[in-house]
């Protein structure tokens, strides 16, 4: 009698399969994280070789500043923007804010006679054309952007106008007007969320009509078109102060692409600054911070043409966001534990990047050597 083979299938274990999927995963995790790490040791390294070269160092500086401005800032004014635009394609995102920092740059460069700026640059202390570079001002962005892999809000401001800046009166007005903003900013968001927190909720249930959407969409191209002319001087600080045609187009061509990248990561890391906070994923709470963000910026961009750090402000309106509405809701003291941890959180942040820029220009600039030195044995 023919004996009847079975059909036997190999059984498989689970377990060895999740061990080999999270090793696999560890793997992945840690090989970007070397790509990174290499990335920043080739421009350490790039910066040591052409800082003696003005031309070119200029350029490379430009390079590292744009892209390391781009992404640690776009929680500011884009986060929102993304984090409430997830179910819309990224490329059209891209074109719809790529198309607003064109008009903006065209609109201040043919204004302004070659100033990119808003004349954020013609204030005292930095309205000369840098004629030479020394090394960390060349590194200065390259350590911004190993922050904001650390998911760190620098501001952008004090970490690459400072390096720059000859008269040490001028990070005076601009941590002066920063903090102005920044406290501004919280009583001004505090005060709304604690009185209309329950009138907000109510514009916040259920679906979202299109008109949200699309009044979204018109002030954070609002907001980004103010941002664009209060912090495009942390770029172009490396810059000629008027810039020819040829020299426009390479400016915006860069930014432009940067912005592209931005898109399609969709903010990256420093984007969980964003989406840690309460309901900025829905496209109406993410409108009316973005309208209140830019009324505030607009006001200091009308006072006077210091620079200032917008992420001091951005995090300081967060916090008052945050604060209010904890308070509105009656929530007990765990939650209010959280709601402080987030907000020292953020402010340990900005502090640990303006000790760093200080220490920074201190290194770099001997009219700061020589004010603290008198300041010490006066």
């Amino acid at each position: 009698m023919a004996k009847v083979k079975k059909n036997r299938k190999a059984v498989v274990s689970p377990q060895p399969y999740k061990f080999r999927r999270r090793y696999s995963l560890v793997d992945i995790f840690i090989h970007k994280e070397k790509r990174f790490l290499y990335f920043i040791a080739f421009s350490l390294l790039l910066a040591g070789v052409v800082y003696p070269f003005h031309g070119i160092a200029m350029w490379v500086g430009f390079a590292f500043a744009g892209y390391s401005a781009i992404a640690n800032d776009s929680i500011q004014t884009i986060g929102t923007f993304i984090g409430s635009n997830e179910d819309k394609k990224w490329y059209w995102q891209w074109l719809f804010m790529g198309l607003i920092f064109v008009a903006t740059i065209t609109y201040s460069w043919y204004i302004y006679d070659g100033d990119v700026t808003y004349q954020r640059l013609a204030s005292k202390g930095f309205e000369h054309t840098p004629t030479s570079f020394v090394y960390l001002q060349l590194a200065a962005p390259i350590i911004l952007l190993l922050l904001t892999r650390f998911r760190i809000p620098v501001s952008t401001t004090f970490m690459l106008l400072s390096v720059f800046t000859i008269n040490s009166e001028a990070i005076g007005s601009m941590i002066s007007k920063s903090v102005t903003g920044y406290i501004a900013a919280f009583v001004i968001a505090l005060f709304i969320y604690l009185l209309l927190t329950k009138v907000i909720k109510r514009f916040v249930k259920g679906e979202a009509h299109f008109l949200w959407t699309a009044a979204q969409w018109c002030i954070s191209g609002f907001l980004w078109h103010i941002w664009l002319a209060q912090d495009l001087a942390n770029v172009a600080v490396y810059l000629p102060r008027q810039l020819n045609v040829y020299q426009l187009l390479a400016f915006i061509g860069f930014i432009f692409l940067g912005l592209g990248v931005l898109f399609y990561m969709k903010g990256d890391r420093i984007q969980n600054i964003i989406n840690e906070k309460s309901d900025v994923r829905d496209v109406r709470s993410a409108t009316i911070i973005d309208l209140v963000y830019a009324l505030i910026l607009y006001y200091f961009k009308e006072v006077n043409n210091i620079p200032m750090s917008t992420t001091w402000v951005f995090v300081g309106l967060l916090a008052g966001r945050e604060l209010g509405m904890r308070l509105r809701a009656h929530d007990n003291s765990t939650k209010f534990a959280k709601t402080f941890s987030l907000i020292g959180k953020d402010v340990v942040s900005i502090s640990i990047g303006l000790i760093i820029s200080i220490i920074l220009a201190v290194s770099i600039n001997p009219v700061f050597q020589q004010s603290i030195m008198d300041f010490m044995f006066k």
